[in-house]
């Protein structure tokens, strides 16, 4: 029974790798997955901060964050996730600061409280961690910060994600996937007697040849470019997919004060994750992970404004400079080193100097729903268009899940996998549907 899945990030090949470990690798069973970019993770899943997080969702997706939550510990148990892509346990920290006027920053995990309540939870269930507030090593003392343990290594872990992408695929292939990339999905193939889809047209953008390629069941999993996918194989459909796409600006970078030894001697191989809001020197809510490998990400500066491009990889020409000073003036005043007789902050006196070594700068576009609820279910046929029939075994969506694409990656795809082969899924993911959401043009 051939899948195809249209998609190669970290969603499509979660899929594709729970979907392989169900099924034998011969052609009665094909797994197909289709990405238009020649390079796969130039994105979202390859430039993610790689946060996880248990149960910081609303009640909508805790069942599918605690399910996707213990499949990466499975995953990096059963395959050595710490050496191959830096899986270990992480404290996570919310950073309140008071200023000389009275004013207070919010410690910064407010802003997800629509659609997925992270913040909220994590302090709820935490209250007793207060006692033992030891903030990260690499976070400059700030002139009135306080911070807050809002969650420990039980609830919290970190990976690199272009490494754990890397290993899915390695996986698939290995297993039998056939990837298609750079090739797009194009038209379909309709069965002559009962009109359903039995194949789709892939054409590959660097030879312009189209193949066809058999498809039983079809999964639509290209990120923010889903709509897309849809609308150019489904062009009669009066259907809108409630999926948009929200910018991120973000760097990676080493800091003197986060080496290896600082990982594996002072931290035990755990992470630290900060949140805040500094509207003074950041004027956006930055985000701070410690990475395997004495890495720190930094990002936070979001806008749904940005234009989606044609491909991933279009964004990095459109990268605007001010933005990217931006977020590297929050990460020296974070994570920079801190001297007295600096006055760049003005009234308190002090301020920090850029010791900090900046890997790489990136510019990602995320899927995002107006609710903060991604989009996993099987698609009624009503949608496919007037007289549409959807391939024998289905046609299903998974996207829109925002901030926390890498965290319910796992999940995701094993859900996803389990509806495919029709069985019952390992978590509630009943209202995460499509058709109770659309929107008629």
């Amino acid at each position: 029974m051939p899948t195809v899945i249209l998609g190669g990030g970290i969603i499509g090949l979660s899929t594709a790798y729970y979907l392989s470990l169900s099924t034998s690798p011969n052609a009665k069973d094909e797994i197909h997955v289709i990405d238009p970019m020649e390079h796969l993770f130039d994105c979202a899943s390859g430039y993610g901060a790689g946060f996880l997080a248990r149960d910081w969702f609303s009640p909508e997706l805790s069942s599918l964050g605690a399910l996707s939550f213990d499949l990466h510990e499975q995953l990096a148990r059963e395959h050595g996730g710490h050496e191959k892509w830096g899986y270990m346990r992480s404290t996570a920290y919310g950073l309140q600061v008071q200023y000389a006027d009275g004013q207070r920053s919010a410690s910064g995990h407010d802003w997800l409280r629509q659609g997925a309540s992270r913040g909220e939870v994590a302090v709820k269930r935490d209250k007793a961690l207060e006692e033992e507030e030891a903030s990260p090593g690499w976070l400059t003392d700030q002139v009135g910060g306080v911070v807050e343990r809002i969650s420990d290594v039980k609830g919290a872990a970190q990976v690199d994600p272009l490494r754990l992408c890397k290993f899915l695929l390695a996986k698939c292939i290995e297993r039998g996937v056939h990837v298609h990339n750079p090739a797009r999905a194009i038209s379909l193939v309709k069965d002559p007697s009962s009109g359903s889809i039995i194949a789709i047209k892939a054409r590959n953008q660097t030879t312009n040849v189209v193949s066809t390629i058999p498809c039983t069941s079809l999964v639509f999993a290209a990120g923010a470019w889903t709509p897309r996918a849809f609308t150019t194989l489904f062009p009669d459909s009066s259907t809108r997919i409630p999926v948009t796409s929200l910018s991120g600006y973000s760097i990676l970078l080493r800091s003197p004060r986060h080496t290896l030894s600082h990982e594996s001697d002072t931290y035990g191989g755990a992470s630290h994750a900060l949140f805040t809001t500094h509207p003074r020197s950041c004027a956006f809510s930055p985000e701070t992970f410690s990475r395997g490998g004495a890495e720190i990400y930094l990002a936070g500066l979001n806008s749904a404004e940005t234009p989606l491009p044609e491909l991933a990889s279009d964004a990095h020409g459109m990268m605007e400079k001010d933005k990217v000073v931006r977020v590297k003036r929050a990460a020296v005043t974070l994570m920079g080193r801190l001297d007295p007789n600096v006055t760049s902050r003005g009234k308190e006196g002090q301020g920090n100097i850029d010791d900090l070594e900046v890997i790489r700068e990136a510019l990602c576009f995320r899927p995002w729903t107006e609710s903060g609820r991604p989009i996993i279910a099987r698609i009624g046929e009503r949608v496919l268009g007037n007289g549409v029939a959807g391939p024998v075994g289905g046609v299903f969506m998974a996207t829109g899940h925002g901030p926390w694409g890498i965290s319910m990656s796992l999940g995701t795809g094993k859900v996803v996998a389990e509806m495919v082969r029709g069985v019952r899924t390992s978590a509630d993911v009943s209202e995460l549907g499509l058709e109770w959401r659309m929107a008629k043009i």
